[in-house]
């Protein structure tokens, strides 16, 4: 890059924040802040790290926002994940995903020139395309619109046969309205046969029924779709979708969410368009929740949820990627946005020295994503990232602690190597563990990724990180010590030879800024409406396996922080994509113009 362009580069000098600081950047993966109760697993589990951050200096501590809006998605409904988490936390700015882009790929066309879409043309000339999804106008899961312009821009890329199965709504909708819907959909596909393209509704039922299914709660809802999608069988036919959805809508309490399950036929009594090998299947949905299981049954040959009868081999994208940590589904339609200006790029080209780690299920995350979905590193002079590779052939609640001491020590080492002035690492444990539901995993993983942050010595006596546990380890452990008041009589006691990531950071006069990406294990049981847990029909507790839309904690604080840093108190919702601007006024420069405003500020004394 030239010097004009690097001078496009160049960030202004911090008036009050110095520059040199080496800044330990710490995120805990699924960690969110949530009532305190047996089911917080946060709370139950023994965290004194984190505990102190919130307790000793409440203004180096507090939430943000890290769902809905917060990172680009859609609603207030939508649960953050670990791929837009990242993404704002690196990006500085929010960015549109879900319905947003895929609006926009839409609208420019550039949905039919990717590999996703080039993947699923491969059945055109001698397969069907089958589109499964909501028919809704919500907008919270599809929108009735964005099929229409899918079901238009197929045919115009050469898609000779299509099928759509449709899923009704009737609950981000007014309960009958799913008629209308349907009405429309014929009348679009009527307008292609009129065309020339063979396009027919195969299937149909409604979304808490039949294959909108969620976090693994009853895999029969799924199966329903799949019988009456891939097999061509349901108990109930009808030559016409309008004539089905009427038809069942007369049985006394029928409502759109619980349609049963119905397959269109022909003449002969022969479904229309049962899915078949050489077919093509995108599930046009752009929310992931009410998908995901539907796409592991499309996708995965080791499946073992209900009997398949019979798999056929096709060419399956969804709408988008579903599941960053599964790489589910393997194809999707539409990217992750492309996001330019990192803050990644700009510390790199102002001579901030980085080095990120994680373990194999996040290492994209503190990577890839964190650079605005990029590959690679900006300047492999300037950065180092490492790998610790994932336990596999066992679910992550066998082995609760993951990866989480190797990965502290490794950036405890890049830390007091002197080599690098950011140190950014994930912590997968809390979110990795808590989609198992083992809650007592959960717990055991919670306090493993705490330890990871700072080991701190307890008494054996008492239980209290206190002056009797120093005066134990002075006496009968032959290494040096040194340790710090945080309280009346309590003491943190840390090696002089650091062993985790705060005990670098405070032994090269660093500064450590904590926080996560979305929630998790905070959080392990589903509730009512009145905040309680929830049970089954058989009475027992209905576990929370996926993320939550609570707010996630944020921490500063380190030797090498600037006297009088705080919390601002004009920033009430910030959210992670206030995190870059955060840390580059740490590391001693303004954020640019257009990043979302720091979270911090000097009072002078």
């Amino acid at each position: 890059m030239g010097s004009t362009g690097q001078n496009a580069w160049k960030l202004a000098d911090h008036p009050k924040f110095p520059k040199g600081k080496t800044i330990a950047m710490v995120v805990l993966d699924g960690w969110g802040e949530a009532r305190p109760d047996q089911y917080n697993c946060i709370h139950v589990a023994d965290t004194p790290t984190m505990d102190s951050f919130k307790t000793t200096a409440p203004e180096r501590w507090r939430l943000i926002r890290a769902h809905g809006s917060a990172v680009g998605l859609p609603s207030e409904d939508d649960m953050g994940n670990s791929e837009v988490g990242h993404n704002a936390l690196g990006a500085g700015r929010i960015f549109a995903q879900g319905a947003k882009l895929v609006d926009s790929a839409l609208a420019s066309g550039k949905i039919y020139g990717g590999e996703g879409f080039k993947y699923i043309k491969q059945s055109f000339d001698n397969g069907t395309l089958h589109l499964i999804g909501l028919l809704s106008d919500g907008g919270v899961h599809s929108r009735l619109d964005q099929l229409q312009l899918l079901l238009k821009g197929a045919a115009e890329q050469g898609a000779k046969r299509i099928r759509v199965h449709f899923l009704t709504d009737g609950r981000d909708v007014l309960d009958g309205s799913s008629v209308g819907f349907v009405e429309t959909l014929e009348k679009d596909l009527s307008n292609l046969r009129e065309k020339g393209v063979d396009a027919q509704i195969a299937s149909g039922g409604g979304r808490m029924y039949v294959t909108m299914d969620r976090y693994e709660n009853d895999w029969n809802v799924v199966k329903r779709g799949w019988d009456a999608q891939v097999l061509g069988e349901a108990p109930y036919k009808f030559r016409s979708a309008v004539e089905a959805v009427k038809k069942l809508r007369e049985e006394p309490k029928a409502n759109d969410q619980y349609l049963p399950p119905f397959v269109i036929v022909d003449e002969s009594g022969n479904p229309v368009g049962p899915i078949k090998d050489g077919d093509a299947v995108v599930t046009f949905n752009f929310r992931a929740d009410r998908m995901t299981m539907l796409a592991k049954a499309l996708e995965y040959a080791d499946f073992d949820k209900f009997d398949r009868v019979r798999v056929p081999k096709i060419y399956y994208a969804g709408m988008l990627e579903y599941d960053g940590e599964l790489k589910l589904p393997s194809h999707y339609l539409v990217s992750p946005p492309e996001i330019e200006r990192t803050s990644g790029e700009y510390l790199v080209h102002n001579g901030v020295r980085t080095f990120a780690c994680s373990e194999t299920v996040k290492f994209g995350h503190v990577t890839f994503f964190w650079n605005g979905n990029r590959s690679g590193c900006f300047n492999e002079e300037m950065e180092e990232y490492v790998e610790i590779p994932s336990d596999v052939g066992i679910t992550f609640n066998v082995q609760p602690k993951m990866k989480a001491l190797e990965i502290a020590e490794k950036a405890r080492d890049a830390i007091l190597s002197g080599k690098f002035d950011q140190i950014r690492v994930n912590l997968p444990n809390g979110d990795m563990v808590g989609h198992t539901g083992d809650i007592e995993a959960t717990v055991v993983a919670c306090k493993a990724a705490d330890e990871a942050v700072k080991v701190q010595i307890h008494c054996f006596d008492c239980g209290r990180v206190c002056c009797h546990a120093l005066v134990l380890m002075l006496l009968f452990l032959l290494i040096p010590f040194s340790c710090h008041l945080v309280g009346d009589n309590e003491f943190v006691v840390a090696c002089v030879f650091p062993r985790t990531i705060i005990d670098a950071i405070e032994q090269v006069g660093g500064i450590y800024v904590i926080t996560a990406d979305h929630g998790n294990a905070e959080d392990m049981v589903k509730r009512d409406k009145s905040g309680e847990p929830q049970l089954d029909k058989s009475g027992n507790l209905q576990i929370l396996t996926s993320h939550t839309l609570k707010p996630v904690p944020i921490a500063i604080g380190g030797p090498g922080l600037k006297a009088g840093a705080r919390f601002r108190n004009d920033v009430p919702t910030g959210g992670l994509a206030n995190v870059a601007a955060t840390v580059m006024n740490l590391h001693g420069f303004e954020a640019p113009d257009d990043y979302e405003p720091t979270l911090i500020e000097v009072v002078d004394n």
